[in-house]
């Protein structure tokens, strides 16, 4: 059986550094895909094909949330573009809502700064989040977490053999899901094979239309910046484009309702708050307390972004058209708005060439990605364990 380089890099990339010693170090021996940089590695979590298998097992396991029905894979779905297309806002256990569009986690391995606010700094850290979240997988504790995972049957050995005789505890759940994820590497898209490989017949003429727009007129690339060797299209860098503004002011919005079939119907916002009132968002302030920040949340990145929909932090709109038509008008105007936003003037040549651009950037392994996330084995059945609660109190 043959593989092609473009899917084999990514792991090979992280499996050499086990060669690697002291600091952070990029894999040197196998290139990553055509237009991305090497991934870096903390020196303490090398990457193993263990951590990687249990890792993998850990994002798909429903049994890791409170009511057992929930798993990481269920925000960040691996056949959607490791997001949901089908929510704007994520929900969490017995359908409570979150406040924030769950982000794609390909090409994760690049964020610095973690979440839509930039609140967690590290992979290995971040996975505590959702985990304890009341609203997305519930669980009451860190330990709780910790003795479910050592008590289901199918774990037996697996952190063992992964970290070295160490078993399952709050640093190494979080180093197997940061190892994982850190392999959701896709590259090699149209735009590489043109811009870096000098492919001249990668893209259409529209396509190459629209890099001129993305790269010129349409000021993109301020933000989602392209550079000379690789581009990650973010800027690791936070903005205020005035989405979170008008909602927390009750600005009237208007958004795109799937009815079902395919069929989609617009709504104003006062018929969606009588179901459920918007929870409060100001992003980044939240994170440093500084009013500069009111409102900005961290720059996406734009590869594979055909494939994530919808689209901003809060899932508010649904095509790309919809959000190129929003940063042409300038944004939404207020005290804090990111200056770069102003409107561009694009004509409906411009916009449709922009967008046949931005759906040139989809990697060339994201579905051979999707279904190495599903060689995790599925668990049939609900576990029958001892809740984890009553442990220690002498309950069975």
């Amino acid at each position: 059986m043959r593989f092609s380089a473009s899917i084999l890099s990514p792991i090979l990339g992280v499996l050499c550094t086990l060669c690697c010693v002291g600091g952070a170090q990029a894999a040197p021996r196998f290139p990553p895909p055509l237009g991305l940089p090497s991934v870096l590695h903390p020196a303490d979590n090398p990457p193993t094909p263990a951590k990687i298998a249990l890792g993998r097992k850990l994002f798909m396991d429903r049994r890791l949330s409170h009511n057992n029905t929930f798993s990481c894979a269920m925000c960040h779905v691996p056949e959607q573009g490791f997001t949901s297309n089908e929510l704007g806002t994520a929900i969490g256990v017995e359908g409570q809502t979150v406040r924030r569009n769950s982000p794609t986690i390909l090409n994760v391995a690049f964020v610095r700064q973690l979440f839509h606010d930039g609140r967690e700094f590290s992979l290995e850290t971040q996975a505590w989040g959702p985990l304890l979240a009341s609203n997305e997988m519930a669980n009451p504790s860190v330990g709780y977490v910790i003795e479910r995972i050592r008590q289901l049957p199918d774990y037996r050995g697996l952190f063992e053999q992964a970290f070295g005789g160490r078993k399952a505890d709050m640093q190494t759940v979080g180093a197997a899901l940061a190892v994982y994820q850190r392999t959701l590497v896709s590259g090699n898209s149209r735009f590489d094979r043109w811009h870096y490989g000098k492919d001249r017949n990668a893209l259409s003429a529209e396509e190459k239309a629209g890099w001129a727009v993305f790269s010129g007129k349409g000021g993109c690339t301020a933000c989602h910046a392209v550079g000379p060797k690789h581009a990650l299209f973010a800027d690791g860098k936070f903005h205020n484009t005035g989405i979170g503004y008008a909602r927390s002011m009750g600005l009237k919005t208007r958004y795109q309702v799937e009815l079902g079939g395919g069929a989609r119907t617009e709504v104003g916002h006062e018929m969606l708050d009588s179901f459920e009132q918007s929870l409060p968002d100001v992003g980044r302030y939240e994170v440093t307390l500084d009013p500069a920040d009111r409102w900005a949340y961290r720059t996406p990145t734009l590869r594979n972004v055909a494939l994530t929909a919808p689209y901003m932090h809060d899932g508010s709109f649904a095509t790309l058209e919809d959000v190129v038509a929003f940063y042409d008008q300038g944004g939404i105007d207020n005290p804090d708005k990111d200056p770069r936003l102003h409107p561009l003037g694009l004509s409906a040549a411009e916009k449709s060439a922009l967008v046949a651009f931005l759906k040139a950037l989809t990697g060339d392994n994201v579905a051979a990605l999707a279904r190495d996330a599903r060689r995790a084995a599925p668990v049939v059945g609900r576990w029958s364990g001892r809740d984890p609660a009553s442990v220690y109190s002498g309950r069975h």
